[in-house]
């Protein structure tokens, strides 16, 4: 397995899985649309799911679910019902804030994820993560989601660096193709719900147990 040799200048999170438990959240929301809306849920949706763009799963759930609504319908639906949850109990990982705020104070950091922008911008509010993060990009913002690099690029330019110069963290088998695509280092924390594949997490260059790790095992120079 390669390691990491210090020479990035920023790190970029995913959202879903490395900072909040919330991909049950996700497809609860998704499988109820469904359900209430005569569409017909099946087991492999919410694995099927994972990484895309929510112009991506609002379409597949249209196309595969056979729900009957717009998908832009659906994709508001959604994050509408997952905001509702998360206002009254956001799902942070243990250790994600401090792991957050330690390396914000280090080096600047950025945000790629699969979630919506508005989704992304209420779990900055609650948090009080808004200026902590230098850049955040939804996969709703780019041409493709994970894994696709689209959402890490677009990131990365938006921190004003390289892809080889930074570091993603992601906990996914799609999020770390995603990262590895678009050129960069890659920090894996095995989602325990959906666990990457072995293969995933062989092109990963640095796998932890947990997030609590984290901000020792990239610090370096600044």
């Amino acid at each position: 397995m390669r390691t990491l040799d210090g020479t990035y200048v920023a790190v970029v999170f995913d959202l879903d899985g490395v900072l909040l438990e919330s991909e049950q959240v996700w497809s609860a929301a998704k499988r109820r649309l469904t359900l209430e809306h005569g569409g017909r849920w099946t087991a492999a949706a919410e694995h099927e799911m994972l990484g895309m763009s929510s112009s991506e799963w609002a379409r597949y759930m249209r196309e595969e679910l056979s729900l009957e609504l717009e998908p832009s319908q659906i994709s508001d639906a959604v994050a509408g019902l997952v905001a509702e949850s998360y206002r009254e109990h956001l799902p942070l990982i243990a250790g994600a804030d401090m792991a957050v705020r330690r390396l914000a104070a280090q080096r600047p950091i950025g945000l790629a994820s699969s979630s919506n922008r508005a989704t992304i911008d209420l779990v900055l509010e609650l948090t009080s993560w808004a200026e902590l993060f230098a850049a955040s990009t939804s996969s709703e913002e780019v041409a493709a989601g994970k894994p696709a690099p689209d959402v890490y690029l677009e990131t990365v330019a938006r921190l004003g660096t390289e892809p080889e110069r930074c570091v993603a963290v992601e906990d996914s088998g799609v999020g770390i193709r995603s990262a590895r695509a678009a050129g960069m280092a890659v920090v894996a924390i095995p989602n325990r719900a959906y666990p990457p594949s072995g293969e995933a997490l062989g092109e990963a260059d640095l796998v932890l147990d947990s997030i609590g790790g984290l901000a020792a095992a990239v610090a370096g120079p600044t």
